[in-house]
């Protein structure tokens, strides 16, 4: 178990992270979700033993977590830049992860630099970007850390090679299970992956789920005006559209049948809410308006 309690990251007077307290049960894909500048990547070092919280304690196992060398050595934190000098050789960087970890898989490696075509030999200032992005999901794969963190560490791979990507990290994490935590914008093409998902809105946690949750607890009404607000009455209304008579809402509900029956009797059609947009819709601007009033 990884436990974060009253967690809090301050950057002078600016508060990134604001006391966030997490149970977070090891052997899971983990989501990450949250707007730019809500806190993740702040999160996320404290989780790695990367920063000391200012306030508050992450363990592990009961451990504390910070310079605790038996939990950084079973940790995996790759961010969206490689952590290795620009002089250094792609080789060097991988023979070096092998050095520092414990489950370090050479063979692994090496397939993984064949399929996103790394040359062993250049140096970490000759690759693209998307080469760079490349490596970092090799160290992270390939370390079988026991908590492996990828902070938008593929961001700059293209979509054949993200799609490599969450092969090979399903298919790994199923043979080598571990915890894994993805924190990522590109939520619709990596949401299969989650079994839980934790968002985060002005470092604070919003929600924290499990997937399948998640995905039955939005509902999209749509139909006659009138009718709509009838059915929608009373409840949490996330977002909504209209188009002369018609109206489209999306509540933060889980309707039993006989309610969705009751609706399609007065002409309402019913859709499911995807993770994507129920994200859109919790941390949207107007829903904080609504939070404050």
């Amino acid at each position: 178990m990884i436990e974060l309690r009253d967690v809090t990251v301050r950057y002078g007077s600016t508060v990134a992270v604001d006391n966030v307290s997490l149970d977070l049960p090891t052997g899971k894909i983990y989501g990450l979700l949250g707007r730019n500048g809500s806190g993740k990547t702040s999160l996320l070092s404290v989780l790695a033993s990367y920063r000391r919280p200012s306030a508050g304690t992450v363990r592990f196992d009961g451990a504390d977590a910070f310079e605790n060398p038996a939990v950084m050595r079973q940790t995996c934190f790759i961010r969206d830049t490689i952590d290795a000098n620009d002089s250094d050789r792609t080789r060097a960087v991988l023979r070096f992860a092998g050095w520092m970890r414990p489950g370090w898989d050479a063979d692994y490696a090496a397939r993984l630099t064949d399929l996103f075509e790394l040359d062993p030999r250049k140096r970490i200032s000759a690759l693209s970007r998307g080469q760079r992005s490349a490596l970092g999901v090799v160290l992270g794969l390939a370390a079988r850390a026991p908590l492996t963190i990828l902070d938008e560490t593929y961001l700059g791979m293209d979509a054949v090679a993200r799609g490599n990507f969450y092969r090979e990290l399903l298919a790994d994490y199923l043979a080598h299970p571990r915890t894994v935590i993805l924190s990522t914008h590109l939520i619709e093409e990596v949401a299969d992956l989650f079994e839980r998902v934790v968002i985060l809105d002005r470092g604070r946690v919003l929600l924290h789920e499990e997937t399948d949750e998640l995905r039955g607890r939005g509902i999209t009404v749509t139909g006659p005006v009138a009718a709509v607000d009838a059915f929608a009455g009373g409840r949490t209304v996330l977002g909504e559209q209209s188009l002369g008579g018609v109206r489209a809402v999306t509540l933060d509900w889980r309707p039993e049948p006989a309610d969705v029956a009751r609706g399609e009797a007065a002409g309402l059609t019913f859709g499911p809410v995807g993770i994507q947009d129920l994200f859109v819709h919790l941390t949207s601007p107007s829903q904080r308006l609504e939070a404050v009033r």
